[in-house]
């Protein structure tokens, strides 16, 4: 592959620019910021601009909405909890959120929802942390009465599939609904990282955020992390794209100045609310790498870093995600056929493309990638501003991944 610099092949890193290039250059992908790092080594990409057409060019420190890859470094504050047998992993959560204790269950998971069953037990920690409490967001099922309940009832917005109330509120109407599975039995989509961080909050006593900032961000230098920009750094924010799907046109889906980012958020979403950059992620992952250490500091136990980026779902739970994930790789153009599952972040059971068994993160709806690999000792991060209505956010992550492996030297 030619002269190594170190982890990484001089050729590889080349092709790995010009892949990622050949997506600006195509004018589908207006601006990248990749970062990718194996053991003291990292490589830093910026290409294209902040806006699609023209503008500020992509900075290394350009901050991102991170979507869902929120969840891997959002869950890092329940694991300090456990660490401080301040939680355990099969306590009811009912103390803390009545509003989850005696619930109902549909019958059917599609069926109406006064059509329904007692719980058959309580909803615990653990349940919370593997996405298997029993409600989730499934974006291919709009049509079911429940999906329809999340957004008439105010817990999603329409327009920003983010909580709108403040916490004990969107608790409040979490709590109107019944469950679609039984808890533990099912894994299901995001709703449960939302609820983490209000248990945070009540456990704590704290803010979600206050505590995550305190415990994760600031020990790990990062600095540009948050659930909001603040407006001395705003100018870093590029717009969030979200192309049309018939004609690919550009649809400004969130302004920089003036839009959801802009100001602090009523709730502080755990399942996609950060903003970040590709250097105080990098810290975080390299931290998960390193089994909880950031130079001389332990920021978690290395049990807690193992439990989070190993697979916790159990054989039929696995089976369940599986399926699903098969069942949408049209719509997800590919993402999330990993097989497994940790806490707040896939795990890949197997071995499907590029990445070894073993590797942990997860995706964002806004055109974000961030995983690690610990055979390797690799983390790589690709950040766009451009969402997932259209595949070519996911392309280029997909790119980015296979082109990474091959850069590597050994």
């Amino acid at each position: 592959m030619g002269k190594s610099t170190g982890g990484f092949s001089e050729a590889g890193l080349r092709r790995l620019r010009e892949v990622l290039a050949r997506h600006v250059e195509s004018g589908k992908i207006p601006g990248l910021v990749a970062l990718v790092g194996r053991g003291e080594e990292t490589h830093v990409e910026a290409l294209g601009t902040m806006c699609h057409d023209g503008g500020l060019p992509m900075r290394r420190d350009t901050i991102f909405r991170m979507a869902s890859t929120t969840k891997p470094v959002a869950v890092a504050a329940v694991m300090v909890l456990l660490d401080e047998c301040r939680l355990r992993l099969d306590d009811p959560v009912d103390p803390w959120l009545p509003e989850l204790a005696d619930r109902r269950v549909l019958k059917r998971p599609d069926g109406p929802l006064d059509d329904t069953v007692p719980a058959r037990r309580p909803i615990t920690v653990r349940d919370l942390l593997t996405s298997t409490f029993g409600l989730g967001v499934d974006m291919t099922a709009m049509g079911a009465p429940m999906m329809a309940a999340l957004f008439e009832r105010g817990v999603y917005g329409t327009d920003w599939i983010l909580p709108e109330p403040k916490p004990d509120e969107w608790m409040r109407r979490l709590g109107t609904l019944p469950l679609m599975y039984q808890p533990g039995e099912r894994w299901q989509y995001n709703i449960s990282n939302d609820v983490l961080g209000v248990l945070v909050a009540r456990v704590t006593g704290r803010s979600f955020e206050e505590f995550l900032r305190e415990r994760i961000l600031d020990p790990l230098g990062m600095k540009d992390t948050g659930f909001h920009v603040p407006a001395d750094k705003i100018d870093r924010l590029p717009p969030l794209y979200a192309p049309d799907p018939r004609t690919g046109e550009f649809t400004v889906e969130d302004a920089a100045e003036g839009g959801h980012h802009s100001r602090p958020p009523a709730f502080a979403s755990g399942g996609g609310g950060l903003d970040s950059t590709a250097d105080d992620y990098h810290a975080y992952f390299r931290m998960l790498l390193n089994h909880g250490m950031h130079g001389s500091e332990r920021i978690l136990s290395r049990p807690a870093v193992e439990l989070m980026t190993t697979n916790r779902l159990m054989p039929e739970q696995q089976a369940a995600l599986q399926a699903w994930a098969r069942s949408v790789v049209h719509l997800s153009h590919g993402t999330g056929q990993h097989g497994g599952w940790g806490f707040g972040m896939a795990v890949r059971a197997y071995r499907g493309d590029y990445a070894p068994v073993g590797q942990f993160g997860w995706d964002g709806g806004a055109g974000t990638s961030t995983y690690a690999d610990p055979e390797n000792q690799l983390v790589g991060i690709l950040l766009t501003q451009t969402g997932m209505s259209t595949p070519d956010s996911a392309r280029v992550i997909h790119d980015f991944w296979t082109t990474l492996y091959q850069a590597m030297d050994d």
